[in-house]
């Protein structure tokens, strides 16, 4: 008889020979794209590692470790960001402070929710709204996997295709056939192969590794506060929103815990923008829940908050060790897109366990109407721009399903829907 790969729960204890590796996972897993923002924004990933690492930790303690959560940096913030720090009258510190007025009202929103309860979530987003939204989280960053870069695979060489395959056949076959500790690691295992592969082939400048500095220091910087800067960037408040949501749903639906009743939807949100404001008062970058370590969380069962713990440890040391560093910031786009091409499959697939999971029916056109336009408004291209704010993807889709969510909820409330 097959044995079933044992979980680590949540709350399990992992010994430090296990611990370490379990953690490297998932810091190999969120650095492509947590230093990718600070990039963008052109500013040291070293003071964002620190923050993404702080953040983590608080959240675990505010959560009182109930809900296993890496804090990455945010993408949803790029488009508002952007045009305060490209705007000589202001620049990136008046951005900073933009991030600290969004983190301190998803706070309130918190305390809103800890008062009123979660109820507002089946109105707002129902099983049939709710499973598009999560496969959204995975299958709109389908595309970034093959796109070269810093997190994406150039297929355009046989070298960049071999790493590439190399990578994800390694984390398939590893997820499937590796037993006993090494079921616990295949993406860490994938990650390995697919860099030695590539430093065979010459993709890695082990140069730069060489003539890293032995130690150095974030470059913290204070926000500043303007009206125009904050206005600009305050809407996105409801973009993270529904993403925590998500996150959570979706992180739920994979360890078997409802996380949003247990530590609670107002815990896990406080703490999330707590950690954007605490963030971006000191010079980094938002953060939120990342979807990276949802995926290996759902791949290798472990669940444990000890591994995500060890992870920040980890991200925090990697803003003062430069050698550290860089090493894996020399992991190619090639390594890093062959991991993430299983790990947002597996977010995207984690969507549809939720509908089959909620008995969703779909003999009833308005569920069937929510899971179509959502899919659709997620995947189709569609941009909306709303006061110089870019809507697309899974943020779009998001507002999309809230707002038809609502309208079929007083439509059904006043016996209005033909069903």
């Amino acid at each position: 008889m097959k044995q079933e790969r044992k979980i680590i729960g949540i709350q399990d204890k992992v010994p430090f020979g296990k611990l370490l590796p379990l953690s490297l996972q998932h810091t190999f897993a969120m650095f492509g794209a947590s230093v990718l923002v600070p990039i963008i924004f052109g500013i040291s990933p070293s003071i964002v590692l620190f923050m993404n690492g702080i953040g983590t930790l608080l959240f675990i303690l505010i959560t009182k470790a109930k809900a296993p959560a890496y804090l990455g940096s945010s993408f949803a913030f790029l488009g508002p960001a952007a045009l305060i720090i490209n705007n000589s009258a202001y620049g990136y510190p008046y951005a900073l402070g933009g991030f600290v007025i969004v983190g301190l009202v998803g706070c309130l929103l918190s305390f809103i929710i800890k008062k009123y309860g979660i109820s507002f979530i089946d109105i707002i987003l129902p099983p049939a709204a709710m499973g598009a939204v999560v496969s959204l989280i995975g299958f709109e960053l389908a595309f970034i996997t093959i796109t070269p870069g810093k997190i994406g695979a150039d297929l355009s060489n046989p070298q960049g295709r071999i790493v590439f395959g190399v990578t994800l056949v390694t984390a398939i076959l590893g997820s499937v056939l590796f037993r006993k500790f090494f079921a616990t690691i295949p993406i860490l295992i994938a990650m390995i192969v697919g860099y030695i592969t590539s430093i065979y082939f010459g993709m890695v400048d082990i140069e730069l590794i060489k003539q890293a500095s032995l130690f150095t220091i974030p470059q913290f910087q204070l926000a500043k506060f303007s009206a125009i800067p904050i206005l600009t960037i305050l809407p996105v408040i409801f973009v993270i929103l529904s993403e925590h949501v998500s996150h959570q749903a979706v992180t739920s639906s994979i360890v078997g815990v409802n996380l949003l009743e247990d530590p609670g939807l107002h815990k896990t949100l406080f703490a999330d923008n707590f950690s954007t404001a605490l963030s971006g008062f000191f010079g980094g970058v938002p953060t939120t829940t990342y979807g990276e370590n949802i995926g290996v969380m759902a791949i290798t069962k472990v669940y444990s908050v000890r591994v995500i713990a060890g992870a920040a440890v980890i991200s925090i040391l990697m803003a003062f060790i430069g050698p550290f560093a860089a090493l894996i910031n020399s992991i190619p786009g090639n390594v890093i897109g062959g991991v993430t091409f299983l790990l947002y499959g597996m977010i995207g697939t984690s969507g549809i366990r939720l509908l089959v999971e909620k008995k969703v029916d779909y003999n009833k056109s308005s569920n069937l109407i929510l899971t179509s336009v959502v899919f659709v408004a997620g995947l189709s291209g569609l941009t909306v721009n709303i006061f110089g704010i870019e809507l697309k993807g899974m943020v779009l889709a998001s507002i999309v399903a809230m707002i038809i969510s609502l309208l079929f909820y007083l439509f059904d409330k006043f016996n209005l829907l033909n069903e």
